[in-house]
């Protein structure tokens, strides 16, 4: 694999420079963010922007959305494979600000930190096939990686980037539930956790659909069936797709606005 470098050292960025086996180069404008990966095996710290554009050959973009326009400018100037992390900034607006084809945007979520994101990918269609390959395998170093076409990136942030909150909102709900039926706060998120666990140890192996599962779990005037029926009462499942779309919903704005923004800055 060629040598990679990032620009940009928060928690995303340094995340995945922790995660690649061959190293990186890293930078940011913020010295005291590349500073916390001084010391960490392969991976050197760029002492400007241009020597990590003069040293690498795939450059990983992990700066925030609003900052990408200040730099197009001087990465412009390269012929690079990108890979973008930059939520919200499309392949079309990626591919025009760095002039260039060779594009891949990436959209992971914050379990990069524990090298278990889950990571939607769509490649230029002009991309080579062996670079979608390279950034399909940087990504596989921090977690799954998912091929999705780009329209359904705001529908993936409902499900996966955005979930995550909503999952552990559950699992802490749980816990408290728990805490009512006299479990202290502690073992309760620790019987939960192992729980949710084991929940998705079930459904990948079994391969079963969900409701299946449940059905199977809940036993004629049981127990289950009387939680399931509460859940039911209180439309969970209405509810849950419903912050699935208002998340989904809020990517396709934030995205309208940003081009809005750019496109304002345009005119004349």
């Amino acid at each position: 694999m060629k040598r990679i470098a990032i620009i940009g050292c928060g928690t995303m960025g340094s995340a995945i420079a922790r995660s690649l086996e061959g190293g990186a180069l890293v930078y940011d404008t913020l010295p005291s963010q590349s500073e916390r990966l001084a010391g960490v095996a392969g991976i050197t710290i760029a002492p400007s922007l241009a020597a990590l554009l003069n040293e690498s050959e795939t450059v990983l973009l992990a700066v925030k959305p609003q900052t990408l326009p200040s730099l197009y400018p001087a990465l412009s100037q390269h012929d690079k494979l990108w890979i973008s992390i930059a939520a919200g900034v499309s392949l079309s607006r990626l591919q025009a600000g760095l002039q260039s084809s060779r594009v891949v945007r990436l959209l992971p979520n914050i379990a990069a930190t524990e090298g278990r994101s889950v990571t939607a990918l769509v490649a230029g269609a002009a991309c080579p096939e062996a670079e979608t390959v390279e950034a399909t395998a940087i990504a596989a170093g921090f977690g799954t990686v998912i091929p999705l076409e780009e329209h359904l990136f705001d529908a993936f942030i409902g499900i996966s980037a955005s979930a995550i909150a909503f999952m552990l909102d559950f699992v802490h709900a749980l816990s408290m539930g728990g805490v009512a039926e006299g479990i202290g706060y502690g073992k309760a998120l620790e019987i939960v956790a192992a729980t949710m666990g084991s929940t998705t140890a079930l459904l990948a192996s079994s391969r079963r659909h969900p409701m299946d599962l449940v059905s199977s779990v809940c036993s004629a005037g049981g127990t289950t069936i009387e939680g399931m029926e509460a859940l039911a009462d209180g439309a969970f499942e209405a509810t849950v797709m419903s912050a699935v779309r208002a998340s989904a919903e809020k990517s396709r704005n934030l995205e309208a606005s940003a081009l809005d923004h750019i496109t304002s800055e345009d005119t004349p």
